[in-house]
């Protein structure tokens, strides 16, 4: 059964800068993870439920426009996960309305925590490293639009791959 997720692509060069500072600080899941906002987690489908998943998304991606998101600074999700992130200053509620057209129908899915989007920099990491990654990136900052989200599937060999882009709109 695959195993699927939905999220928006962050572009270069900021996706490699990211990404790359993740895995020097040890967070060696990032190799196979590119660097995106979640707008639905891991989530397994039968493999027959992939083109009614794959339709929906397109119709979920006509009903919000594009939007710009402003990336700035850090937070955390501990005591409660071991987290640390890029934060949103722009584009949290364009966000919030993406991920909540997307989980509906065959993407009914619970969460387990409240939707909070974000950008993984560090992530099941002893607590210094977590510290440095909070204070190193503390500063981080870049503006980009967004006009499409994505699907990927996980392969066990080379991590997430995207296989459909929906355009918004």
């Amino acid at each position: 059964m695959p195993t699927i997720g939905v999220a928006i692509a962050i572009p270069e060069p900021w996706a490699s800068e990211l990404q790359d500072y993740r895995t020097s600080v040890g967070d060696t899941t990032a190799t196979q993870i590119p660097t995106h906002i979640t707008l639905i987690p891991p989530a397994e489908v039968e493999e027959d439920e992939l083109p009614a998943v794959t339709d929906h998304l397109a119709g979920a991606a006509a009903t919000v426009e594009p939007f710009d998101i402003h990336l700035r600074g850090t937070g955390t999700f501990r005591p409660v996960s071991p987290v640390v992130f890029v934060t949103l200053a722009e584009g949290i509620s364009h966000c919030e309305l993406l991920a909540d057209a997307v989980r509906q129908g065959p993407l009914a899915v619970d969460l387990d925590f409240p939707y909070h989007p974000h950008v993984t920099i560090a992530h099941h990491l002893d607590d210094p490293t977590l510290d440095r990654a909070f204070d190193e990136l503390a500063t981080f900052e870049c503006r980009f639009a967004v006009d499409a989200f994505s699907l990927y599937v996980h392969d066990s060999d080379t991590g997430w791959q995207p296989t459909h882009e929906y355009g918004l709109g």
